[in-house]
């Protein structure tokens, strides 16, 4: 099984897991317990991998995509620029705030307005992003691209997509306390009636393929850090 086809299946998982839980009762739950945590093994086996070089990208605002860039830009960097090999690299994209919604599907974009929130405009349309324009790649589906020139934007050293940047070995990781603040900001905004919980959960079971989700994004950097010796780059 490819490192991509393992990372799409941990993406089910979760996604599958926040379905369950859209069965149980609803009630506000800020904080997960470790009992909670559907991905708790698989973060643990990210922040405990013994490749050469750790690093951790943390993304805050959207930004027009700019720590997807700085991902792609890092990657190409270590790998040519320095001669370290692919599989001595992980890098983690770390997403809280509003780029935390880069991490969910066409879906929750649609449904909860949020290029109209976010102020994200669909490159396509000049009109307020319904999809998640960060995710697809030009590749897709079968990932195949014009060019094996490292430069060429027809490459896929050059596809600053989520969807491309997966199959390079990044790993993308979303912050469920952020997804509770953003469902009760789009219930604020759009005057909707749903419950926060319900958004909250119907949010996360469309959560992109291969996104591990962690209880906090502060804590699990923390750990990245403190145990897994990643290096830390904030992009604003």
């Amino acid at each position: 099984m490819s490192e991509f086809s393992r990372r799409t299946l941990l993406g089910g998982a979760v996604a599958a897991a926040a379905t369950t839980m859209w069965n149980e009762p609803v009630h506000a739950q800020y904080v997960w317990k470790k009992t909670d945590w559907p991905q708790a093994a698989d973060f643990d086996a990210l922040t405990h991998s013994t490749r050469r070089i750790k690093q951790a990208l943390h993304g805050f605002t959207v930004s027009d995509g700019r720590v997807l860039r700085t991902a792609k830009n890092s990657l190409n960097g270590l790998r040519f620029g320095m001669g370290i090999v692919p599989d001595q690299l992980q890098i983690v994209v770390a997403l809280n705030g509003p780029a935390n919604l880069m991490n969910y599907s066409d879906y929750v974009w649609q449904k909860y307005r949020i290029g109209e929130w976010l102020k994200e405009n669909d490159p396509k349309t000049g009109e307020p992003a319904v999809r998640n324009v960060f995710f697809p790649s030009k590749a897709a589906p079968s990932m195949a691209y014009t060019s094996d020139d490292p430069s060429s934007p027809d490459s896929a050293h050059q596809d600053v997509s989520i969807q491309g940047l997966q199959a390079r070995g990044i790993q993308f990781v979303s912050c469920h306390s952020s997804i509770e603040e953003a469902a009760r900001s789009v219930i604020r905004q759009f005057g909707l009636t749903a419950q926060p919980e319900e958004v909250v959960r119907d949010m996360q079971a469309h959560i992109l393929p291969g996104v591990i989700l962690v209880p906090a994004l502060a804590s699990a950097l923390a750990l990245l850090q403190s145990e897994g010796h990643y290096s830390y780059m904030a992009i604003g």
